[in-house]
């Protein structure tokens, strides 16, 4: 959001499409505190605020390794970590849309981002009604626009050390850049036949559009939506047919309904493979190379690219 003190009406229509440039005098001058306290909604986005605030924040991250961010809702404990935060910075374009209620309280009095708001939405993967895919992480070069939001917070609430958030910022800038570049190269690799994702939900359209696949979810965006015989039974019909060689589970859905379409195509005499596990909506555990933004997409285009290749 572009504003800290949002008229309640119109709180959710903020959370969900952004605001304009804050006043300048309601943004808080932190600087002269020893760190700067930040509660961020999912790992991608504290990862991020970890790499631009090195040492200058505590980054507090509700939603850790397998936590599906649409149907997550927050705890009492959760409202009073964000109660006590300087900075919350979250996804935005309903990607938490069980928090929205909670995220439309606490912006009245802490400052509040989308990390997504400095994004054009010409940009971004549109589903209809004005709303919009929310996982832009899986463009490596588009998410670099929500590095540069958290670069930009950072500096605006914290100006004594804003050289060193745009110092840590550009270093990480440049990292993105040669991890995005990797990615375009191995996918280079696929089979252009073979270049299909099947997944439990539609999340990776925008690694799809960056990288060159196809993308097809059980589910719709949300995994809030439910999955039923019909979908299992198209999307098997789908796999037998063009002979798709691997499908994926994710780490923060449940591979019920992936095993079931596994078994669908099976019925139609085609073995397909589960090539392995994806990070979709959460990242790995702390202290693994997945528990990183970079690990994470690294992970992700070795597991699609050689299951997809046929390889074991």
């Amino acid at each position: 959001m572009r504003v800290v003190l949002l008229p309640l009406a119109a709180a959710c229509a903020a959370l969900a499409a952004g605001c304009g440039p804050i006043p300048e005098s309601t943004v808080p001058d932190l600087s002269d505190r020893e760190t700067i306290r930040v509660v961020s909604t999912v790992g991608m986005i504290a990862d991020a605020v970890e790499r631009v605030g090195g040492d200058r924040v505590e980054v507090d991250g509700l939603m850790g390794p397998g936590i599906d961010p649409h149907l997550y809702k927050a705890s009492e404990g959760d409202v009073r970590r964000l109660e006590r935060a300087d900075v919350i910075f979250y996804g935005g374009l309903h990607l938490e849309a069980k928090m929205a209620d909670v995220l439309e309280r606490i912006g009245e009095r802490r400052l509040t981002r989308a990390v997504t708001d400095g994004m054009p939405r010409s940009g971004l993967i549109s589903v209809g009604n004005g709303q919009y895919d929310p996982h832009v992480w899986f463009d490596v070069d588009l998410w670099k626009g929500a590095v540069r939001e958290i670069r930009d917070t950072l500096a605006s609430v914290d100006p004594a050390h804003a050289a060193g958030y745009r110092e840590r910022a550009a270093a990480y800038l440049d990292e993105l850049t040669a991890l995005d570049a990797e990615v375009r190269r191995e996918s280079a690799t696929v089979p252009p036949a073979a270049r299909v994702i099947v997944t439990a939900h539609d999340a990776f359209g925008y690694f799809g559009r960056r990288y060159g696949f196809e993308v097809v979810g059980l589910q719709g965006i949300s995994t809030a939506s439910e999955a039923g015989a019909k979908d299992v039974q198209r999307l098997a019909d789908l796999i037998a047919s063009r002979r798709i060689p691997a499908i994926f589970v994710e780490s923060s859905v449940s591979p019920r309904t992936i095993e079931a379409v596994k078994e669908a195509v099976r019925a139609r005499g085609f073995d397909v493979e589960i090539g392995g596990s994806l990070f979709s909506d959460a990242m790995g555990t702390a202290g693994t190379p997945e528990g990183t933004y970079v690990g994470m997409v690294r992970h992700n285009a070795d597991t699609i690219t050689s299951a997809l290749r046929g390889e074991e």
